[in-house]
């Protein structure tokens, strides 16, 4: 059964210069870029969701802004899907569940930003639409959130809502981990 890749929001606000800059978001999309490359060698199907916020009031992902486009690091090529969104689960009001399931996909492998937000909605849902979901956490970024008058560290956040999803919704991995389970590119 194939095991697509999924990769999430990996887009240039999100990077130093950007409307919502993350912590790690350079170090996570070096990962995201590895999975690719080994997703590309091995002919697996590989999905882009791209956060598009059409509110008024949006200050990030703005419609035809070089802040809503898909980071260079993981632009997609002819071939692989891109998936455009407006809210967090990347599965709500897109044609994702229906692309996923022409392609023949179980599995997931899931990548992306913001960690606490559209990676944590995604795979909740996709495991309840019964994918088996694997969670790259270095490969996922962050930033820092605040409750009440309390600061929480990125670093808090990511691995507060890794352990939340880990065993129950997904298996939560290093890239590396993933890669080595991969099989061998000449085998495709």
């Amino acid at each position: 059964m194939p095991t697509a890749l999924l990769i999430i929001d990996i887009q240039n606000d999100y990077f130093p210069g950007g409307t919502m800059e993350l912590v790690g978001a350079n170090a996570a999309s070096l990962q995201a870029e590895l999975l690719l490359s080994a997703w590309r060698a091995r002919n697996m199907p590989v999905f882009h969701i791209q956060h598009i916020a059409e509110q008024p009031a949006a200050t990030f992902f703005r419609p035809h802004t070089v802040g809503a486009q898909i980071h260079a690091s993981v632009v997609p090529i002819p071939g692989e899907k891109v998936i455009t969104k407006g809210s967090p689960n990347s599965f709500q009001e897109t044609s994702l569940l229906e692309a996923l399931r022409a392609a023949e996909v179980t599995d997931l492998v899931l990548a992306g930003m913001m960690t606490h937000m559209c990676v944590d909605s995604t795979v909740r849902a996709a495991s309840d639409l019964g994918f088996a979901c694997r969670v790259v956490h270095d490969a996922c970024a962050t930033r820092d959130l605040t409750f009440g008058v309390q600061t929480v560290p990125a670093a808090a956040v990511q691995a507060a809502f890794m352990a939340a999803i880990n065993g129950t919704f997904c298996s939560v991995m290093l890239a590396a981990q993933v890669l080595a389970d991969l099989p061998s590119p000449s085998s495709f």
